[in-house]
């Protein structure tokens, strides 16, 4: 690869070096700290043996008064010296020492700039250009935990310019987005100088001479004006391969002379000699320094053996003191026996207690349950008539009423829905899947299902996916897509005349682990900060001025919780008036082999030609009508009866493809009537429709002989589509 080498912007250790330390004014930290001041200073005037010479007065002190946090700052400074010096070997082993000692003292500030660092003798040397990246991103964690805007700004545009050096020109395009406006505001010559030199190759690259030549020769000023010798370098080289690439050999050759004249002068000779001097002085120091440790030890260790007389004679002291201990330790027994039946008898009230608390926890699952079931019911008639009135008058297919009414009543099964996650979560009874998705089909789905609270609010709603995720993912889409429904639902209520944007971005790749982190931006009312700490309360709700937000305060607490389930946590940044963002990240699997076998057995056609009658086991009238609409809809016939005997009764006098069975019904419920049916030889498909949760009801309704489960309310595609396999399967085992 031929490597284009960018502005090297390192984050040298002292640029914010008092906000490190704590306000400790003793005599040594001064003077180290005034040894690693005066390093920055040669290391700015390309003083690098003066440089070295001070790093290691100060690392020596530093490990003379035992400071980790000073002796990882000078070992950082000195790789940074010997880094951009070329002497990569030694720049990588010095910023290891400063990261085993940073680690120590699990110091954020001390980590954002080591493996800012880290990258930059990857990549600027040409060692391994992603493993650099890989290392800004790391860099740029820590500067974003620790909140750091100028650390942000500095690697975001190291990441930028290493992305150009492997010619991914839009990912590093999206980095200096990100931070120009911010950089522009400031007064920081350094950070113009190198954005400009980074736009420079941007548009150079992209056939753009005019504006590129601009930004080189701005960035070219603004390095002369302040003395940046080692900048001007990568500018002069960036200008002699831009008019290269654009045929003008005589400016080229202009500013090749420059750049050998000056490099010259920055790398001469004497001072990488110097500095070769220099190293091979601090690797005997610091064996000195290890040696010193040695005799100190060894001193402690004669010490010791003089202290060992007298741990003799307290020995026998202590030896004597137990001898008479013991002799109260038979009176201490007939005690011991006394509490050990007391604390029998607590054991007993405790386990009571226990049993008790178990009962209560059973008697809120079965009430749970129970309330689930008798409000789902009714809403399946609710959201069934509402859909027929649609389909037989359309000229009520906008009416606002009409879909307000489907609106509260899919309003009203969301918080049914709620309370039996909430539940199920508490009982621990919620387990991740592992099946293959589209994560683009999945954001398509949701977008649809909340559009018509942002039409209601007039907020534009933006979806950005990055286009390096792969199209199919292994993990649980149903509870990814209920914690992105949550917040962007938040978002949009909580948003009027403004932009929610829902991002999905790859971060990292480890095996075939791909970790997505997924933000929610809003631009609406924002959360005070006295209430973010309990916003993921459950039933929290914040007081809003003004208007009524309505909501069961459930919402965040269901994601919080199923983001847990994943392993990963949930940031908030909030500001009242400015807006909200909520960010995590999960790591799904990726399998090439299983997403192209998905992909090749996809069903494509959902119709079916064929008239199927079907058998209609309800005792509900609305859900009799509501369901018969549905079956009619699909160029189905079907048949109700009101029990399970009546069933019996019509299997026997014609012919189904399938039944639709009712669970909870009077006389006999439907496991029961499944039996029997069974009993008699029937094996048509059987399928559960119910108001319960799935998962209460499965294991015994294939016990009972069913074939499927079918959650109301139910979308009528899907209950088409669920009838159509089971037909199909009965099929082909015939």
């Amino acid at each position: 690869m031929n490597k284009i080498k960018h502005c090297c912007l390192f984050l040298f250790l002292l640029l914010s070096f008092c906000s490190v330390y704590s306000q400790d004014n003793s005599a040594e930290k001064e003077v180290i700290k005034k040894h690693l001041n005066q390093a920055v200073v040669d290391f700015s005037d390309a003083n690098y043996d003066k440089a070295l010479e001070s790093s290691k007065q100060a690392l020596v002190k530093a490990f003379a008064i035992n400071d980790d946090l000073l002796i990882a700052q000078s070992y950082n400074t000195i790789g940074a010296i010997f880094n951009e010096c070329s002497e990569t070997a030694k720049a990588i082993e010095f910023y290891n020492k400063a990261l085993a000692y940073a680690k120590k003292l699990n110091n954020d500030k001390m980590f954002n700039w080591i493996y800012s660092n880290l990258g930059s003798v990857y990549y600027f040397n040409d060692i391994d250009v992603p493993k650099g990246i890989t290392y800004y991103k790391k860099a740029l964690f820590y500067a974003i935990k620790i909140k750091d805007t100028a650390q942000i700004e500095y690697t975001k545009l190291n990441l930028a310019s290493a992305y150009f050096a492997i010619h991914k020109y839009d990912l590093g395009n999206r980095q200096i987005n990100d931070i120009k406006e911010q950089i522009f505001k400031k007064d920081n010559q350094e950070a113009k100088m190198s954005l400009h030199l980074l736009l420079g190759i941007y548009d150079s690259n992209n056939q753009q001479k005019a504006k590129g030549e601009e930004h080189f020769l701005t960035a070219k000023t603004i390095a002369e004006e302040n003395g940046f010798d080692s900048f001007l370098i990568n500018i002069y080289e960036n200008l002699v391969r831009h008019y290269k690439q654009h045929n003008e050999s005589a400016k080229a050759e202009l500013y090749q002379k420059k750049l050998d004249s000056l490099n010259k002068i920055v790398y001469s000779e004497d001072k990488i000699d110097n500095l070769k001097k220099a190293a091979t002085q601090i690797e005997l120091q610091e064996y000195k320094i290890q040696l010193g440790k040695i005799e100190k030890e060894n001193e402690q260790q004669q010490k010791s053996l003089k202290d060992s007389k007298l741990i003799v004679i307290l020995f026998i002291v202590i030896l004597i003191i137990l001898l008479l201990l013991l002799l109260t330790l038979y009176k201490n027994i007939k005690l011991r026996e006394q509490a050990n039946l007391e604390l029998t008898q607590a054991n007993e009230a405790l386990q009571e207690a226990k049993e008790k608390a178990e009962e209560a926890s059973q008697l809120k699952s079965q009430f749970v349950s129970t309330i689930t079931h008798e409000l789902r019911t009714p809403l399946y008639g609710v959201i069934g008539i509402t859909n027929i009135i649609t389909d037989e008058h359309k000229e009520l297919t906008n009416s606002p009423h009409l879909k307000s009414l489907k609106f509260s009543a899919k309003y009203l099964l969301s918080l049914v829905n709620d309370i039996l996650q909430i539940n199920k979560i508490e009982e621990k009874r919620v387990v991740l899947e592992n099946l293959i998705f589209n994560l683009t089909d999945e954001i398509t789905t949701i977008q649809n299902s909340v559009e018509y609270i942002a039409d209601k609010n007039n907020n534009k709603l933006i979806i950005e996916i990055d286009t390096a995720i792969p199209e199919f993912l292994i993990g649980d889409k149903l509870r990814l897509s209920q914690i992105i429904m949550n917040l962007l639902s938040n978002a949009l209520k909580f948003t009027k005349n403004g932009d929610v944007a829902l991002i999905a971005d790859l971060k990292e790749v480890e095996g075939s682990k791909y970790f997505i982190e997924f933000k929610v931006k809003d631009n609406g009312i924002g959360i005070a900060k006295e209430h973010q700490e309990k916003i993921f309360d459950k039933f929290v709700q914040i007081e809003r001025k003004e208007e009524d937000y309505q909501g069961t305060g459930l919402g965040l607490s269901i994601v919080s919780r199923l983001i847990k389930l994943f392993d990963s946590e949930i940031y908030l940044e909030s500001e009242e008036n400015v807006g909200t963002t909520f960010t995590f990240t999960i790591g799904f699997e990726y399998d090439e082999d299983k997403s192209r076998e998905i992909i090749n057995n996809i069903e494509v056609d959902l119709s079916d030609s064929h008239l199927y009658n079907i058998l209609v086991v309800e005792d509900n009238k609305i859900n009799q009508m509501v369901t018969k609409k549905i079956i009619q809809n699909s160029n189905m016939s079907c048949t109700i009866v009101d029990d399970g005997y009546a069933a019996i009764v019509a299997l026997e006098r014609e012919r189904f493809d399938l039944i639709l069975m009712d669970i909870n019904m009077p006389l006999i419920n439907g496991f029961e009537t499944t039996r029997k049916i069974r009993e008699k030889g029937i094996d048509i498909p059987v399928i559960a429709l119910t108001a319960f949760d799935k998962q209460e009801v499965t294991e015994e309704a294939i016990s009972a002989g069913m074939n499927d489960i079918m959650v109301k309310p139910f979308e009528p595609s899907k209950l088409f589509q669920v009838i159509t396999n089971n037909i199909k399967k009965k099929e082909s085992v015939d």
